[in-house]
C-alpha cells in the first residue's frame, strides 16, 4: 500500500491493472524458464561440446561470485530502480517477461554440450536460487549479457542508467565467457536478439511504452 501511496497519481485503476498483468506474465515466464533450462540441461549432457575460437584462446577462470551473487544483486539493483521510476515500471517488467520467455524457447532449440572446464555454481548466498532458473547448458542466448542490455534501452533516457546497464552487460558478457558457461554466439548475438525483443515490445505493449515515454514529454 505504501508503494501505491508514493506514487498516488500514477498508479490510476488502468496502471494497477496493467501491474498486475505484468506481474502475472512475469511469473509465467520464469515458470517457463524453469522447466525449459531443465529440458536444455539433460539434452545438453549427451550433447557434444561445440568448437569456439574465442574460447579457446580465453583463459578459464572461476567466476562464479560475480556471475551468481552478482547477477542476482544486479536483478534487486533493477527492480528497485523500476520501482523508483514508476512510468519505466509498467512496460519493464512486461518486456522482461517477453524476453525470458523467447531466450527459454531459444534454448530448447539450440542442443550444444556443455563446454569442458565450465563453472559449477553449488555453493554460495543465492545459488540455490539461481540454480533453480538456470542450469548447465542453457546457452543461446546469454541472458546476463542480454538482459542488462534490455534495461539500458528501457532507462535509455536516463543516461546514468543507461550507461550503468551497458557496462553491466559488457562485465558480464566477459565473465560468463571466462569461467566457460557460454559459448561466444551466446553473448556476441545477445545484445542484437535483446534490440528485437525491446521494439517487438513496443508493438505489443504500446500502451505501456507511451506512458514510459510521457515522462520525458512533460
Amino acid at each position: 500500500m505504501n508503494f501505491f501511496a508514493e506514487h498516488y497519481q500514477f498508479w490510476t485503476p488502468r496502471n494497477k491493472k496493467s501491474l498486475y498483468v505484468g506481474i502475472l506474465l512475469l511469473a509465467m515466464a520464469m515458470l517457463i524458464q524453469a522447466y525449459a533450462g531443465q529440458y536444455s540441461y539433460h539434452k545438453a549432457i549427451s550433447a557434444a561440446a561445440a568448437e569456439d575460437t574465442l574460447l579457446h584462446v580465453l583463459p578459464a577462470v572461476n567466476l562464479g561470485w560475480l556471475i551468481v551473487q552478482g547477477s542476482l544483486i544486479s536483478i534487486i539493483v533493477a527492480l528497485f530502480l523500476l520501482v523508483r521510476y514508476p512510468y519505466h515500471f509498467l512496460f519493464g517488467i512486461k518486456v522482461t517477461a517477453l524476453f525470458i520467455v523467447v531466450r527459454a524457447v531459444f534454448m530448447t532449440l539450440t542442443q550444444i554440450g556443455i563446454y569442458p572446464e565450465g563453472v559449477d555454481f553449488k555453493l554460495g548466498v543465492g545459488s540455490g536460487v539461481y540454480n533453480f532458473f538456470n542450469f548447465p547448458g542453457n546457452f543461446f542466448f546469454s541472458g546476463h549479457t542480454g538482459l542488462p542490455f534490455l534495461m539500458a534501452l528501457v532507462f535509455w533516457h536516463e543516461r546514468p542508467l543507461r550507461a550503468f546497464f551497458l557496462c553491466l552487460s559488457l562485465v558480464f558478457g566477459v565473465s560468463v565467457l571466462l569461467a566457460r558457461v557460454h559459448y561466444s554466439i551466446d553473448v556476441f548475438a545477445a545484445p542484437f536478439i535483446a534490440y528485437g525483443i525491446f521494439k517487438i515490445a513496443q508493438w505489443i505493449f504500446n500502451g505501456d511504452y507511451l506512458i514510459l515515454l510521457k515522462d520525458y514529454e512533460g
